[in-house]
């Protein structure tokens, strides 16, 4: 009799649908939380967002329990992942703050080129990350603009976003003892120690305002919960080059929100910049490896 239950449906899902998940609520938490700005600061949205998500993931998979099966090579790949996404968070919010949502997504994808250029080995990858690229410019413009501070938060969350992919591909293919979502439990839980000095007092008023508390925890489940869920679940199941290419699909899916959320109309060039996106999606070639779900 074959498997049934949720663990059997996670495993014969295809990856690409995971990724999809992931693309959708990687920019819709980030629309909810520039609505949150009028009443809080970005330092504290981005510590409400960590903190939510590590509540959840502590409820969930409780991975102190996880931290203690590792060894001390593992240990470090979790710390240092936890690192990254406070780092990666409290810059990402502070770029947003300060410079237009669409230029912060184009810098982020910058470094993600590379990797997806490291393993691209043919003619029809190498032509799909062309064309990744060029939708990519032509769907955000690359236009330089904004507070110079706010460029420099935006390039470095464009680091530590490349960063991220490297740290959480390798858990998702097996950092020993532990399986990818509960690095990602453990790697949440150490983020949210990095992150309490820099966000504490900044997130202090959403504890006195309900509503505010209430859409804090609710960008960071949209935000840090589902979407880091669906990059293990994804990573698990294909190459990190293949994965940083499909990033690519992040800007487009941020159009999408914007017309559903922020009522923001796009261009014909913007619309162009999606249709050469997925044409990159859809020339991207990769032999299929069998993989399990942790």
């Amino acid at each position: 009799m074959p498997p049934i239950g949720p663990r059997a449906v996670l495993s014969k899902a295809p990856a690409w649908t995971y990724f999809i998940g992931s693309a959708v609520f990687h920019y819709l938490g980030p629309a909810f939380a520039v609505l949150l700005f009028a009443r809080l600061d970005p330092l504290g949205v981005a510590a409400l967002r960590i903190w939510s998500a590590a509540l959840v993931f502590a409820l969930w998979r409780r991975p102190w329990r996880a931290l203690a099966r590792l060894d001390a090579g593992g240990r470090r790949t979790i710390i240092a992942w936890g690192a990254v996404l406070a780092a990666m968070n409290v810059c990402f919010y502070l770029a947003i703050a300060r410079v237009p949502l669409a230029t912060v997504a184009a810098i982020e994808f910058l470094p993600v080129v590379v990797l997806a250029a490291l393993g691209a080995r043919t003619v029809r990858n190498l032509v799909a990350l062309v064309a990744a690229v060029s939708g990519v410019y032509v769907l955000t413009g690359v236009r330089l603009t904004g507070e110079p501070l706010g460029l420099a938060f935006a390039f470095a969350n464009a680091a530590l976003f490349a960063a991220y992919i490297v740290l959480a591909h390798r858990a998702a293919r097996g950092v020993r003892g532990v399986g990818g979502i509960d690095g990602l439990a453990a790697a949440m839980l150490v983020a949210g120690v990095f992150v309490a000095p820099a966000g504490l007092w900044q997130a202090a008023p959403a504890m006195i305002e309900p509503v505010t508390l209430a859409a804090g925890i609710g960008v960071g489940i949209c935000s840090s919960v589902i979407p880091y869920v669906c990059d293990q679940l994804a990573m698990a199941r294909m190459a990190r080059s293949t994965y940083a290419l499909l990033v690519a699909l992040l800007p487009a899916t941020a159009t999408v929100i914007g017309i559903g959320v922020l009522r923001q109309l796009p261009s014909l060039s913007e619309l162009a910049g999606v249709g050469l996106v997925v044409l990159a999606v859809a020339l991207h070639h990769e032999r299929q490896t069998p993989a399990t779900v942790r």
